[in-house]
């Protein structure tokens, strides 16, 4: 089993950033990839980010393509979301999550095996 802690949600007004960190523990030598979701009010869960432990590849959902940074530091067993240019329509809870298996990045984006229990991020306009 993996666990995950997500840290550095919080209230940031429309054009500001955030940073979100994850840290994983228990059978972290079985991660192959860890991402992030979110789900905002009313809405559904939705893709944002994910990362391949092995080679770094990345992908991004579409709304926050080029205003979001995934990235890992294998060492430290976390995984980090770097958020630009919020705006209001970025406020949701965000979850991380991690596979100890490979899927596609098609399959990365409609669910992983380990979740987080999420942290809130408002966006003010």
């Amino acid at each position: 089993q993996v666990q995950l802690v997500e840290s550095g949600g919080g209230l940031v007004q429309a054009g500001g950033s955030l940073r979100l960190s994850c840290a994983a523990s228990g059978r972290t030598f079985s991660i192959y990839t860890m991402g992030w979701f979110r789900q905002g009010p009313g809405k559904g869960r939705e893709f944002v980010a994910g990362i391949r432990r092995s080679g770094g590849s990345t992908a991004y959902g579409v709304p926050v393509t080029g205003r979001f940074t995934i990235s890992m530091d294998n060492a430290k067993n976390s995984v980090y979301l770097e958020m630009n240019n919020l705006t209001p329509e970025d406020t949701a809870s965000y979850y991380c999550a991690a596979d100890s298996s490979y899927r596609t990045w098609f399959g990365v984006k409609a669910g992983m095996s380990y979740w987080g229990k999420g942290i809130l991020v408002t966006v003010s306009p």
